[in-house]
């Protein structure tokens, strides 16, 4: 498995998932971003959710969703995403309120390295559904072998 690392403010390279670019609007009293379903957020957005205070060395993540889309959004600080297909492994650093990081459906995901001032916004497709997620990184590995299988 290959794993490619960038930057939001570097090359926009990705497979595994795709990074939005935000039209910043703004004049001298500051900036705004606007985040509308179907104009930059591909999906009817149902949740959104922020993680915050993140301590140092904590990790979140670990899963997959079954149907669930997402856009992340690090509107302060800086975190990593690992994003792995159960083919290809990418390392994405989200460090810019500008851009969105989309992530579909089966696509395990891990977020590192959260600075000291990280805000992680997400904006998902659906409620919160315990049977939407999967957690153990072999049944994900299961299912998209199944997957695979199913459309050959």
């Amino acid at each position: 498995m290959t794993i490619v690392k960038i930057n939001c403010v570097g090359e926009y390279k990705i497979k595994l998932a795709k990074l939005i670019d935000f039209e910043i609007k703004g004049d001298s009293r500051g900036s705004l971003i606007s985040l509308e379903q179907y104009k930059n957020v591909p999906f009817d957005v149902l949740r959104i959710y922020y993680i915050f205070d993140t301590r140092t060395g904590v990790s979140r993540g670990f899963h997959a969703h079954r149907h669930l889309e997402q856009v992340a959004v690090c509107v302060k600080g800086r975190c990593q995403f690992h994003l792995d297909n159960g083919k290809q492994k990418e390392e994405i650093a989200l460090d810019s309120p500008s851009v969105g990081l989309y992530i579909g459906h089966n696509i395990w995901r891990e977020m590192h390295d959260f600075s000291d001032d990280c805000v992680l916004l997400v904006l998902a497709s659906d409620y919160y559904h315990e049977d939407d997620y999967i957690r153990s990184y072999d049944e994900f590995l299961t299912s998209v072998k199944n997957n695979d299988s199913q459309t050959k």
